[in-house]
């Protein structure tokens, strides 16, 4: 009897082995199922590493990848190819951040009850966010100068626009990518670099400035060029003279902006770094974002002045630039960025938001960066940063150009970076401005 019994105790525990491997595996295969679709190493749906189904539209309709006898193909428009590689991917599959990648699952027709099986081998359409006509105005604008140009709806999240340069043509791709022109041509920078931000950072001591400091439109500074600080000098491009924290952002003076990080501390200045997301990652249509830096200088010393003014070890990625400036826009609101256009029961549900800054603090900011001056910028109520970005080396600064429109049916914000390009203003906000100007038809 007691061999019968322990024979049926054995029985049973090899059953429940049995079953929670049995579970083990089917919740494995629910939360990972996808991914292992998905891998290149599958070759129902994958030839020589890329993706064999599936078509890529942008927002409108227009065919950017497509599968024509059992072949790859790209746009009709070489330009058009160009401005979309990073969104799109290219033949190997060496752009993580390609649809052709980032959405395999989704274009293969992935579902857990027949995998990555499709009884026509077609696959399925995906519809992204961006507009592929920006994307081309964006990269003729760049003019093959390296950098990165986004824009994207804040009340929505979607990304209309989203361009990395240097690119090549997927449909002719390089023999050789290891040269000066396409160095780092794989990355997209507007997700996965990061940049000195120079003086776009102001923004984020402004915002710490406005909830921790009392009556800080009280405060005055005084700029003769120069101020001296813990044994070494704050510079300004400029003699401003006694300036408030308005005045002092209007003319992007270093003295108020370095003054307000010493004020404040490092602490203060590295908890708004990190509460405000610039030492976070996030994600664009569910892609990681590069994490950006601030280093905790000395109390009172010059390099907490500087991180002040966007520079010492500060660095920022575009897409995070984006996502904050968008929720200045929003009245404090960051709406996650998304990549692909949401249909069916996706687009019932608002999207995905996180408040980044109180509604008050948002709106004193979106004041203090209205540009007063519009002749530039013909028919847009634009709110925005400059940025020159001293990079050190001998090397041209970083040109960077941020901020968003009100205009009425055009909530959209931008991002634009030109490495090495010089000055902010005059580099970056031109090609702002062309960008804004199509999306808005003028």
């Amino acid at each position: 009897m007691n061999k019968v019994k322990t024979r049926a105790l054995s029985v049973l525990l090899l059953v429940a082995i049995a079953l929670l491997g049995m579970g083990f595996y089917v919740f494995r295969y629910v939360i990972y199922g996808s991914e292992w679709a998905s891998a290149p190493f599958n070759a129902t749906v994958f030839h020589k590493g890329m993706l064999a189904s599936g078509v890529v539209r942008d927002r409108n309709g227009v065919i950017l990848a497509d599968v024509i006898d059992g072949r790859r193909v790209f746009a009709e428009n070489s330009d058009v190819r160009r401005a979309t590689l990073h969104a799109v991917g290219d033949l190997e599959g060496n752009i993580g951040t390609g649809a052709l990648n980032a959405f395999a699952s989704e274009m293969m027709g992935y579902n857990l009850i027949t995998g990555s099986y499709s009884r026509t081998g077609a696959g399925k359409e995906v519809s992204l966010t961006i507009d592929s006509r920006l994307n081309t105005t964006a990269y003729r604008a760049l003019d093959g100068r390296r950098g990165v140009v986004m824009v994207s709806n804040y009340k929505t999240g979607e990304v209309l626009c989203m361009v990395s340069n240097p690119t090549f043509d997927p449909a002719n791709p390089p023999d050789n990518v290891d040269t000066p022109a396409l160095e780092g041509v794989y990355v997209n920078r507007a997700i996965q670099s990061t940049y000195t931000p120079g003086s776009t950072y102001k923004l984020i001591t402004a915002a710490a400035a406005i909830e921790q400091i009392n009556r800080i439109y009280d405060a005055t500074f005084t700029c003769n060029g120069e101020v001296e600080v813990g044994g070494g000098s704050l510079t300004c491009p400029g003699e401003h003279g006694t300036v408030d924290i308005v005045r002092g952002m209007q003319v992007s003076c270093n003295i108020v902006f370095g003054e307000l990080a010493l004020s404040m501390g490092p602490d203060i200045m590295a908890d708004y770094a990190e509460k405000l997301g610039f030492t976070e990652r996030s994600k664009v249509g569910g892609i990681i974002t590069a994490r950006g830096n601030y280093d905790k200088a000395r109390d009172g010393s010059l390099n907490l002045a500087w991180s002040g003014v966007g520079q010492y070890n500060n660095t920022v990625c575009p897409a995070t630039m984006l996502r904050f400036v968008s929720a200045v826009a929003n009245e404090g609101n960051a709406v996650e960025l998304q990549l692909l256009k949401r249909t069916g029961l996706s687009a019932v549900f608002p999207p995905k938001t996180e408040r980044v800054l109180n509604r008050s603090t948002a709106m004193q900011l979106s004041e203090i960066i209205e540009i007063q001056n519009r002749e530039s910028f013909p028919g847009l109520e634009i709110h925005a940063k400059s940025g020159t970005a001293q990079v050190g080396g001998g090397r041209e600064p970083h040109a960077w150009y941020v901020g968003y429109i009100t205009n009425e049916d055009y909530p959209l914000a931008f991002v634009v970076v030109v490495e090495n390009g010089g000055g902010g203003f005059a580099v970056a906000s031109p090609i702002a401005n062309r960008v804004l100007q199509e999306a808005i038809g003028r």
